[in-house]
């Protein structure tokens, strides 16, 4: 099966390449390093020749309100196009969980734009909603800072390997369309200020964790479940913890 992975040389993208290729696919990385650019088209026909799946994991390079709108619509409404045009019977694209609970937040706008263009476009589809991953910890720390200390609201907090991220992206890819979605979260659930007071210490990081209820997250407040799937039974959970996953990645001590 070919399956084009539209930013297929990032973090994700990579290794879903990897993992698809190991079970017999031809699966082809398609991001502007590679001569695809889904803004300008470019590069997309000739990548989506032949092609059964495509798998966007692709990013805007702005979390600007407007810019990442813009991102998200243009690059979607391209690639739809496209894969139309190719003959693709399955467009497969990775959100994060809450997109729906915090229409406020900028990004989270622009992926519920995207979003609605895929359930329109007539591409049979899935979507993959995923918690956020482990290797985006610290970035969230960073900036949740101020004053030096890191403010955290008590919610519960799920997140998820990468690597479990991109196995379950690619088993979606490999199945039946859902023309609908499916959310992924990591093994084990926390409450978000304790897991970045256990994490800071576990890095060495002396920054002082703040119990907040009204730290805001990205610029967004938080409820209890925003930032979890909504249905915990339904949820399809990796095996990585993050332990293991310092572990293996030689991030901790």
């Amino acid at each position: 099966m070919k399956i084009v992975v539209i930013g297929g040389t990032g973090l994700i993208g990579s290794k879903l390449v990897a993992k698809l290729a190991e079970h017999g696919h031809e699966a082809v990385a398609a991001s502007p390093n590679t001569g695809v650019n889904t803004l300008t088209g470019e590069g997309l026909a000739e990548a989506l020749t032949g092609a059964q799946v495509v798998v966007d994991v692709s990013n805007s390079p702005s979390f600007e309100r407007e810019a990442v709108l813009k991102f998200f619509e243009t690059s979607t409404g391209n690639l739809l196009e496209a894969e139309k045009a190719a003959g693709v019977g399955h467009h497969v694209a990775v959100s994060i969980v809450g997109t729906e609970r915090m229409p406020d937040n900028g990004y989270f706008a622009a992926k519920i734009a995207q979003e609605g263009l895929i359930e329109k476009s007539g591409v049979p589809f899935s979507l993959v909603h995923s918690t956020q991953f482990f290797e985006f910890a610290r970035g969230i720390a960073d900036e949740a800072t101020r004053d030096g200390k890191v403010h955290v609201a008590p919610v519960l907090f799920q997140p998820i390997a990468g690597d479990d991220v991109a196995a379950a992206v690619g088993r979606t890819a490999v199945g039946t369309p859902l023309n609908g979605r499916v959310e992924i979260a990591g093994p084990q659930q926390y409450r978000m200020d304790e897991f970045f007071r256990k994490a800071l210490a576990v890095w060495g990081d002396p920054r002082e964790v703040v119990t907040d209820p009204h730290a805001r997250y990205f610029g967004s407040e938080l409820v209890e479940r925003s930032l979890v799937p909504l249905d915990d039974a339904a949820a399809v959970l990796g095996t990585i913890t993050y332990r293991e996953w310092l572990d293996r990645t030689g991030t901790g001590k």
